[in-house]
């Protein structure tokens, strides 16, 4: 890894990631290995999540657990949680990184579509937290981030179920931070702009998306995974420990 910040308080510290097979998941499932935490970790694409974890092992970091699940089914979602927590220890830090971001037009959607894209990108963060929630009260705090997007902020169009659920995300942290801060459980939002995955290179970025990334953002350059993850990092770390409710954007100066 590049010469960035090692956070002592991450070291054994346990911690789960929602669709941490590929993408930005993956990296952040990577640092946290790098850091010497225990991770966890769920996805429905259980061959690319086995790679990952046969990538971590290789490198020399302790293999983390992967456990295949659709996050879509919240009873397996609360088993996973529930399994992590008797064979790892109590969760102390959950990130709620899982999502889809498929285009569709307003007059195309359903109200099954509706439903399964709310299922996809927004209910699975509200169980999740309610299942991790008591490990963290008796572990005596814990660090919940969930994820959001710069899609709603910027009155993006194309996949309206998307933009709400990602919009809805933030109300999700801000009402939890309230509910638990008394338990030293802090609640935060990344927000992502941009960042050059393998899905998001192959589907959009052409010659007009070069441009648009280029006039948009104030910093004239790519954002990767790694840049997601060491925001995530940190926000998981002690050093954040007065960080709650709050919205934490690394989108190069997009929004």
């Amino acid at each position: 890894m590049a010469p960035y910040a090692i956070y002592p308080s991450l070291r054994d510290r346990v911690v789960f990631v929602t669709g941490g097979g590929s993408g930005i998941g993956a990296g952040i499932v990577e640092h946290f290995a790098a850091q010497g935490s225990r991770v966890a970790f769920v996805d429905i694409a259980a061959a690319a999540a086995r790679e990952l974890a046969e990538r971590i092992a290789a490198a020399g970091h302790a293999r983390p657990q992967f456990i295949e699940c659709d996050l879509r089914d919240i009873e397996a979602l609360r088993a996973a949680i529930a399994r992590v927590g008797r064979e790892l220890g109590p969760i102390r830090a959950l990130v709620n990184n899982a999502a889809n971001d498929d285009r569709h037009k307003v007059e195309d959607v359903t109200v099954p579509y509706w439903d399964e894209r709310i299922a996809t990108n927004l209910r699975h963060q509200f169980f999740a937290a309610q299942a991790a929630i008591p490990q963290m009260k008796q572990a005596g705090g814990g660090s919940i981030i969930n994820f959001g997007s710069i899609s709603w902020m910027n009155a993006e169009g194309g996949y309206p179920a998307y933009t709400a659920s990602k919009a809805a995300v933030h109300g999700i942290t801000r009402g939890l931070a309230r509910d638990f801060g008394p338990d030293n459980i802090r609640v935060n939002t990344v927000v992502p702009g941009w960042i050059m995955t393998e899905r998001q290179v192959k589907l959009w970025l052409d010659a007009d998306g070069e441009r648009q990334l280029m006039e948009n953002q104030c910093l004239k350059r790519k954002l990767y995974p790694a840049d997601i993850a060491r925001m995530v990092l940190w926000l998981a770390a002690d050093d954040s420990e007065n960080c709650t409710a709050q919205n934490f954007v690394v989108d190069g100066g997009w929004t």
